[in-house]
């Protein structure tokens, strides 16, 4: 009786790189109209949400999220279409993490 002996190669995985949406702070755009974005497009509770808006307006930026390029971009444009529909300047960049 023979045995095979199976050999596992291990097949290497790329992950995907990641990139961080950043909100940009303007003298505009409500904090409240803020907080909504970050509710209904990265998914933040009402604290995160209000955090990520607090440092934004004290530092010019924050961290809304990261996630994979598309994910990233599709955050960006909802995120522009949204303000832009309320009349609102806010903007929002992809950068790499």
């Amino acid at each position: 009786m023979s045995t095979d002996t199976l050999s596992k190669s291990k097949d290497k995985i790329d992950v995907p790189k990641l990139y961080k949406v950043l909100l940009l702070n303007d003298d505009y755009t409500p904090m409240d109209f803020v907080i909504y974005i970050l509710r209904r497009y990265f998914r933040k509770t009402a604290e995160e949400a209000e955090t990520i808006m607090f440092e934004g307006h004290s530092k010019g930026a924050a961290i809304a999220g990261i996630y994979s390029f598309e994910i990233a971009e599709t955050k960006v444009s909802q995120t522009h279409s949204a303000a832009r529909q309320e009349g609102h300047p806010l903007r929002c960049v992809v950068e790499p993490e």
